[in-house]
């Protein structure tokens, strides 16, 4: 009982993490923002009474409207085509963006992709000669570990959420009794445990 009541607690500890690390780094962006745009708003503060804090509410709503207009722009065919060329030419090039971002998605359950697919491991890309990337988390730390290129054969997807498989990993392994289970060979069939 008390065992998984500490499972629990670094679950959502670790759910916190990823959901508050990103919206701090976010809202830290939108202030540096905010203080560059300082200068640019200064004139319109003598329209506002000096007992607002004119500066700093003009300069978010500038960077309201931006962030709202970059929004719209990004729905088009154009904007989705400038947005993709962009992870591509340089967001992509950033350690770690794409392997993030394909993790935020498939937390976020966005995503039907191999990246992060429970193996018990997790497929992380499948190689144009049909082979996998495969991240082998260390226990019971599931965001550090080791990276192997495997044959196809080798690789044996389990139909699990990625939840269920980080808290396995969290929990020393407790739990891959189901991991194994749920697993497939490469034809679709499943595998004895």
């Amino acid at each position: 009982m008390a065992s998984k009541f500490v499972d629990s607690l670094v679950g959502t500890l670790v759910t916190g993490i990823l959901i508050v690390a990103p919206v701090y780094l976010g809202i830290l962006l939108l202030l540096k923002i905010m203080q560059s745009l300082g200068s640019l708003v200064r004139p319109f503060t003598r329209l506002v009474p000096d007992w607002l804090p004119a500066e700093g509410l003009l300069a978010l709503l500038l960077v309201l409207i931006l962030c709202f207009v970059v929004g719209l722009l990004s729905r088009t065919r154009l904007g989705r085509a400038v947005r993709e060329g962009l992870e591509h030419a340089v967001f992509e090039k950033l350690p770690g963006y794409t392997l993030f971002r394909s993790l935020t998605m498939r937390i976020a359950g966005q995503t039907d992709d191999m990246a992060w697919k429970p193996v018990p491991a997790f497929i992380i890309e499948e190689l144009a000669d049909g082979r996998y990337t495969v991240f082998v988390p260390s226990v019971p730390t599931p965001l550090a570990g080791a990276v192997y290129v495997l044959d196809r054969e080798r690789v044996h997807p389990a139909n699990v959420k990625f939840a269920q498989a980080i808290k396995t990993v969290s929990r020393w392994g407790a739990g891959c009794k189901e991991l194994v289970a749920a697993a497939e060979d490469t034809q679709g069939r499943k595998i004895a445990p």
